[in-house]
């Protein structure tokens, strides 16, 4: 495995732009090549490229693990067939919340063993996400916030969140996920961690400007040697 630095559209904040789980990157149009080898390099992946709502912050909107991804209600029908093309080679469930929440991936944290969403996801959806991704989906805010997708990011192998977190809702992430989590930041001390971080069991890219003690930290939580 492996931790690297990376910046999209002269950006820190790479989680912003960017959807993976251990088949796939989903990434916005317009990246450099060298951006794009980065991240197939570091997370041993293939790269799909598409928009979101005609939007180029996948990593806001799409949520999903190995099993599949959840998408919003406001995805336009060509980027939904687009991805259903793209995506069937992978055996990914793909589907779309009618959900008023739209920002799917701050709302949901979610890896192969269980998803976490904040307690304003309506009842009705949560069987939907729980049908797709294939696992149990449990309602719970952290930090009393309905964004656990953006306070942490979990693979299957570990996991960090928002230093903040109190030992409570880590327990509860660490026992629905089943993995150990580890508080941290990134980009020199930007709390949301989600915001520069995208991460599958392979390996890991940070912002920039992320330190090395905030690597460390990374390392520790995710499980990278």
């Amino acid at each position: 495995m492996a931790i690297n630095k990376l910046r999209l559209f002269g950006n820190p904040n790479i989680g912003v732009y960017a959807f993976v789980n251990d088949k796939i990157a989903i990434v916005p149009p317009g990246l450099y090549e060298d951006e794009k080898k980065s991240i197939i390099e570091t997370l041993n992946v293939e790269i799909v490229e598409t928009k979101i709502a005609d939007s180029i912050l996948i990593g806001v909107f799409i949520a999903g693990n190995n099993n599949g991804i959840v998408l919003p209600r406001t995805t336009k029908d060509e980027e939904i067939n687009n991805l259903k093309k793209l995506l069937k080679i992978y055996g990914l469930n793909i589907d779309v919340l009618r959900s008023k929440n739209t920002a799917l991936g701050n709302i949901v944290l979610v890896n192969d063993k269980a998803a976490i969403v904040g307690e304003d996801m309506e009842d009705e959806e949560i069987q939907h996400i729980s049908d797709v991704l294939g696992v149990e989906v449990f309602k719970y805010n952290v930090m009393d916030l309905t964004i656990p997708g953006t306070l942490a990011v979990v693979t299957n192998k570990g996991g960090v969140i928002h230093p903040d977190v109190d030992d409570v809702d880590v327990r509860f992430i660490e026992d629905k996920l089943s993995v150990q989590i580890e508080r941290a930041t990134v980009n020199s001390g930007i709390p949301f961690i989600k915001t520069g971080l995208i991460a599958n069991t392979y390996g890991a890219l940070v912002g920039e400007l992320t330190t090395g003690p905030e690597i460390m930290r990374i390392q520790r939580g995710l499980g990278i040697k």
